[in-house]
């Protein structure tokens, strides 16, 4: 009783694929497209009703449609709430982490904002996974690896300092030392950003052991460029 039964009924039939054939190629990304407006009218409780739909449009052959769908799905997890989103949303989540590149940029972008809504034991399984972000389609991508280290500011608030040290201070310092300085200037940042939260630990074993390898990587390093990025990190 919250939309017309036709309507609703009109909407989840977008996902038939003869409609695609016969009405317009791109109907399946529109659906994509509204599916969180959607969600937002009908409630979660009425989840039940968009659930087979959503699974279909995320195994859909297009990109496009999947890409959408990567995009949207931290706004739906906002919708959804803890419970939905741990059942329904995280086995789609970890499908587009191993999609395209074109859809794993979708959930890249926003995985700060998603993985902050998720229990702390299911949010640092991600942390294996995270590397796999480096590996690219295209190396050429170097995007895609700027917004790795912009997230990976973000994310520090979600872990441990163990974890930081453990996980994320790894992948920060492949990227400093990364072909293009656009990802390696975001990448020093980053690696500051580092230091100060794991300064803030309760421990100073973690803030200790960094700045060794700081100096140890790249203040005594034989080549300029890596005793420049020391620099650089200090400023």
């Amino acid at each position: 009783d919250v939309v017309p039964q036709a309507l609703l009924d009109q909407y989840l039939s977008m996902t038939d694929p003869s409609r695609a054939q016969t009405v317009d190629t791109e109907i399946a990304k529109h659906c994509a497209y509204s599916l969180p407006g959607v969600a937002l009218t009908l409630g979660r409780q009425n989840w039940h009703c968009l659930k087979d739909t959503y699974e279909t449009l995320a195994s859909d052959m297009q990109w496009k449609v999947r890409r959408t769908l990567a995009f949207s799905i931290h706004e739906l997890a906002v919708i959804l709430g803890d419970q939905l989103t741990a059942g329904d949303l995280v086995p789609v989540f970890n499908g587009f982490l191993k999609d395209l590149d074109e859809v794993r940029i979708g959930v890249l972008k926003h995985l700060h904002d998603f993985l902050k809504l998720l229990h702390l034991d299911k949010r640092r399984e991600y942390l294996y996974q995270l590397q796999e972000f480096l590996v690219t389609d295209n190396s050429r991508n170097w995007r895609f690896r700027a917004e790795l280290a912009e997230q990976l500011i973000l994310l520090l608030d979600l872990y441990s300092a163990r974890d930081i040290y453990d996980y994320l201070r790894p992948i920060a310092f492949s990227l400093c030392a990364d072909k293009v300085s656009s990802v390696r200037w975001i990448s020093y940042k980053l690696v500051s950003e580092m230091v100060k939260k794991l300064y803030m630990a309760s421990t100073s074993t973690f803030v200790v052991d960094l700045m060794n390898e700081l100096v140890e990587k790249f203040c005594r390093c034989r080549k300029w460029s890596g005793r420049q990025t020391f620099v650089f990190i200090c400023q």
